[in-house]
């Protein structure tokens, strides 16, 4: 890296920064994220949303239990694209969760008094 006194071009003062604090990484995943759906296509984009890359994992929210289905079908080809974007290994596995739901309340109708009798069968 040239000494401090002269003067950069403003990308290679940006790269060089990057490279030497070790946030390379961090930026190309930013990069991807916000890129999102150009990289996946306008259709899935729209139902899903990247969360987290962490340890080479992907994590992956999806708004319907059926989205959710079809990034896990489309994971290898994700995982291959996305390591196209950030470099070999970079993403590892993608794990996609589904849309979280309110605890279940017990409805009005359940039985009452334990489990009821039991049939022998002799």
């Amino acid at each position: 890296m040239p000494p401090r006194t002269d003067p950069q071009a403003l990308g290679t003062a940006i790269n060089g920064l990057l490279a030497a604090e070790g946030w390379e990484l961090a930026a190309a995943t930013g990069s991807v994220f916000g890129r999102w759906a150009q990289i996946v296509g306008a259709d899935l984009a729209a139902h899903t949303t990247p969360e987290s890359l962490t340890d080479g994992e992907l994590t992956i929210s999806a708004d319907s239990t059926a989205w959710a289905t079809q990034v896990r079908l489309l994971a290898a080809q994700l995982v291959r694209r996305l390591n196209g974007e950030l470099g070999d290994g970079s993403v590892l596995r993608v794990k996609v969760r589904g849309p979280v739901s309110g605890t279940r309340k017990p409805g009005e109708w359940r039985v009452r008094g334990g489990r009821g009798p039991r049939d022998t069968y002799g």
